[in-house]
């Protein structure tokens, strides 16, 4: 791979700020114990024609003690570092000035925590890149280990070609919070222009896999090996456009750079031609061994916990909850214990909903998509404004926990009752926050009555009956999308539920299979 960020060290000097100690050493260069900024660049060119050197590297950054940097700042207002950058640009141009073309000479000096006082590092390289003033950049790049807490990393200007992201920023252009993998592991980021995508690409190719998730927006990046412990680290990487061309300014344009990829063409197979010279045979049917046996009914019917409605909390302030979190664990499902969860959701007593991982907490707008885990994604929805008053978001379950209910049979549901309390997953006093910090109350008592509603599953769907006057009940089609709140559902009047669809009751989104 190339050497995209040259990183050196200068060893050690008297004085940081002086230019010409920094630049070149008296006498010959041979004799010097180590080359220095002006050696490094005649060594390392950025183009060359056989041993020739054509074109120089022009931008250079310059970390120097963080001590010597902050006493600078305070006592001549920063003064001597700019003196330093530009005496360091006046070099530069006169010494290299026939390899510079109509490249501009750019110095950066900045403070560094881990250096020793007297001691002087560079960058500069391929993927080494100083912003102009006043120019503002034209995408920022974040990072995510889990898909719901982004970090930022770093922005790109618009004449930035070539941006390297790993682990360090000493060998790349910027470091990734969180980095997952080797340290000799990186992201190369090409941008060819403000018209063109930004291309996403993995250092070394052949251990990673990358591939863009057009539902979501971001790049997911998957090491080809597995760690000691079995898994296989990942990488999500999101480009967000801070600001548009000129040419697309009166245009909108989403945050994702990188359009759907397109689908492969369909494929016609021929079926298989049976020979209609063979004779179809009933299929044998097993003799049962007792044919007086008596058999007992089988549940057909089903109810599923398709997802968790979040309430808003500033409808309940007089009972002194400010927070509810769920979180899901490895199978996807709630656990009651948060160091079992590899995700959860927040919502505070301000209605805002937050994601929190183990990378830390961010608060997230709605509707969203996370993929905790690989392959699998936990989607958070938009509430139907019929349902706004009362709720925050949906969150989907994707593996549903189910229970069987036999048909002809009223059933009752709600917080009292054990009938499909394995359904009641946040019946649970680890769920709900109060102010004081203290937990012990049910997530149930918010918005579910002891005695909901009842159900019985009939030929034509479910019939569905309000037990509590003050219980709210809503409808939703197959596709959790809004139809109707339940208004009339005595028992003389059941309401007709079909096949498939959902029923909101308190914080449960059931689904009534048939």
């Amino acid at each position: 791979m190339p050497v995209y960020v040259q990183h050196e060290a200068l060893g050690q000097v008297n004085d940081v700020f002086n230019a010409e100690a920094l630049w070149q050493a008296p006498g010959l260069a041979l004799f010097a114990r180590r080359p220095l900024l002006r050696d490094l660049l005649e060594r390392s060119p950025r183009e060359q024609r056989g041993r020739a050197a054509t074109r120089c590297f022009s931008h250079v950054k310059l970390l120097l003690p963080q001590e010597e940097v902050d006493d600078d700042r305070h006592l001549t207002r920063g003064a001597r570092a700019r003196d330093l950058a530009q005496s360091l640009t006046d070099l530069h141009r006169k010494d290299f000035g026939d390899l510079l073309g109509s490249d501009e000479v750019r110095y950066d000096v900045v403070g560094d925590d881990k250096l020793e006082p007297g001691q002087v590092e560079v960058k500069f390289g391929h993927a080494v890149y100083l912003p102009a003033p006043g120019e503002r950049p034209l995408y920022t790049i974040s990072a995510s280990r889990d898909s719901a807490v982004w970090k930022t990393v770093c922005p790109v200007y618009p004449n930035q070609r070539l941006t390297l992201i790993g682990e360090s920023g000493l060998s790349a252009t910027y470091a990734v919070p969180g980095w997952p993998f080797g340290a000799d592991d990186a992201i190369l980021l090409v941008n060819d222009g403000p018209e063109a995508p930004i291309e996403v690409q993995v250092r070394p190719k052949d251990a990673f896999e990358c591939s863009f998730d057009a539902a979501n927006g971001y790049y997911t990046i998957r090491s080809r090996r597995a760690g000691p412990d079995g898994t296989v680290a990942r990488l999500f990487i999101k480009i967000g456009r801070v600001s548009a061309p000129a040419s697309l300014s009166g245009s909108s344009r989403p945050n994702s750079v990188r359009p759907a990829p397109p689908r492969a063409p369909a494929v016609w197979k021929g079926r298989a031609v049976s020979d209609p010279e063979l004779t179809a045979l009933p299929v044998a049917r097993p003799v049962p061994k007792e044919l007086d046996a008596t058999y007992a009914p089988v549940a057909r019917q089903r109810v599923c916990l398709a997802a968790l409605a979040l309430p808003r909390l500033s409808r309940y302030r007089e009972t002194g909850a400010v927070a509810l979190e769920i979180g899901l664990n490895r199978a996807l499902v709630p656990a009651s214990q948060s160091k079992d969860a590899v995700i959860s959701f927040a919502v505070d007593h301000a209605d805002e909903v937050h994601a929190i991982t183990a990378a830390g907490r961010q608060r997230i707008d709605v509707p969203s998509s996370f993929t905790p885990i690989d392959a699998i994604a936990v989607r958070l929805l938009v509430v139907a404004p019929g349902m706004a008053d009362r709720y925050r978001a949906l969150l989907c379950l994707p593996n549903a926990p189910g229970l069987p209910v036999a048909a002809d049979t009223p059933c009752t549901f709600g917080r009292g009752v054990p009938t499909l309390a394995a359904l009641r997953v946040l019946d649970s006093p680890g769920f709900l926050r109060h102010a004081d910090g203290a937990t012990g109350t049910s997530a149930d008592r918010l918005g579910l009555s002891r005695n909901a509603f009842s159900f019985e599953a009939s030929k034509d769907g479910y019939r569905i009956v309000r037990l509590a006057p003050m219980q709210a009940l809503y409808h939703l089609d197959d596709q959790l999308d809004f139809v109707a709140s339940i208004d009339n559902a005595a028992p003389g009047q059941p309401y007709l539920l079909p096949v498939g669809h959902h029923l909101v009751a308190g914080h449960y989104v059931l689904r009534f299979d048939a």
